[in-house]
């Protein structure tokens, strides 16, 4: 039988019958443990669904993040993929993953370990490198993450984006990720939209980010108090704010510190308190900023002037960027030898008074 006419689907990888991942869940005696934030995705259209919006994974490399009972991981593997790694930390979940291994010979490598602290520079053939100008290398990462995990890791992946390193030492590699829905909204909030956060910059000055559909809670098992959304994540070619990731960060951290207030009142925590209000004006001045503007009314390029000023500021004198204010809150609140701790002021009438 010639296959060059017939569609993709019908010439594609099947899996041999198997147990359902509702049979699989009761064969292991598999159960979600809520100190680990873990809920399983039974439906095969919507796993279907998330794996079609990693864009064509035909003869790619995948590595997907915390399979469970191997829901995706059977949709990952339908769609006719070359090899999928899969990064497991509940050893619980293993035999039914090499079930499915078995299941597709030579396709599987189960690792057991934790995504933290994974070194993903090994994690696929070198020769699949591509240039960052060039289009996405065949490497994919996809995962139904933990919500305990979703935020610390996709913050670690930007940073390996800034770097080029980890995932994305082989190129521009592609994620497509589950999140709280609250969280997808932060990742791709616009300016002037009250989601707006340092999520939204952090990821959108290194990738286009796009949201791509919302997942009711009670498609999982246990039904999650919200709802999750599926986003993906493409890097940019050139980042938006051409600085390092450390010092990105550290500018939007401090200016959604007071995130209901005048962004200036976030900037004075990165200078010391002496000479901070003068080193403040100095800042937006130079970057051209407004200072009444609230922190999630600014735009990409006022952060990309602020975080360029800073540089100058920090090139200029060192000791700036080492300097942590709440560190300098901490020393103040020790040095004072008050008799009750009552009559303390709060941290947040201290640094009013700042």
């Amino acid at each position: 039988l010639c296959l060059m006419g017939v569609p993709r689907k019908v010439a594609a990888f099947h899996l041999p019958p198997l147990p359902t991942v509702g049979e699989i869940i009761k064969l292991f005696r598999l159960k979600a443990q809520k100190q680990l934030s873990q809920n399983f995705l039974l439906d095969l259209r919507l796993t279907d669904k998330i794996v079609r919006q990693a864009g064509e994974l035909k003869n790619a490399h995948v590595c997907e993040v915390g399979p469970g009972p191997g829901g995706i991981t059977r949709s990952i593997l339908s769609a006719g993929v070359e090899e999928l790694l899969l990064i497991e930390k509940d050893a619980r979940f293993i035999p039914g993953l090499q079930m499915l291994s078995e299941a597709a010979p030579g396709k599987v490598r189960i690792v057991h370990g934790d995504i933290l602290t994974y070194k993903m520079e090994k994690a696929f053939p070198m020769h699949l490198k591509k240039n960052w100008e060039d289009e996405p290398p065949d490497i994919h990462i996809i995962g139904n993450l933990p919500f305990s995990v979703s935020t610390p890791l996709i913050i670690k992946w930007l940073e390996n984006v800034s770097k080029k390193d980890g995932p994305f030492i082989y190129g521009r590699t592609q994620m497509t990720l589950t999140f709280q829905k609250e969280v997808a909204e932060r990742l791709t909030a616009n300016p002037g939209g009250m989601k707006r956060s340092r999520l939204s910059i952090m990821s959108q000055h290194l990738c286009t980010v796009e949201n791509c559909f919302v997942i009711p809670g009670q498609a999982f098992v246990p039904k999650p108090e919200v709802d999750v959304a599926v986003v993906h994540f493409t890097p940019l070619v050139q980042p938006k704010i051409e600085q390092p990731f450390a010092l990105v960060e550290k500018v939007v951290q401090s200016v959604f510190q007071f995130r209901r207030k005048y962004c200036c009142r976030g900037i004075e925590t990165l200078f010391p308190e002496s000479g901070r209000l003068k080193r403040t004006e100095q800042l937006m001045m130079t970057a051209n900023v407004d200072p009444t503007l609230r922190p999630f009314q600014l735009s990409m390029s006022h952060f990309r002037n602020l975080c360029n000023t800073y540089r100058k500021m920090c090139d200029e004198d060192p000791s700036l960027f080492v300097y942590n204010y709440r560190e300098e809150l901490r020393q103040k609140k020790t040095g004072r030898n008050l008799p009750k701790r009552t009559s303390q002021p709060s941290e947040t009438e201290e640094e009013d008074q700042l």
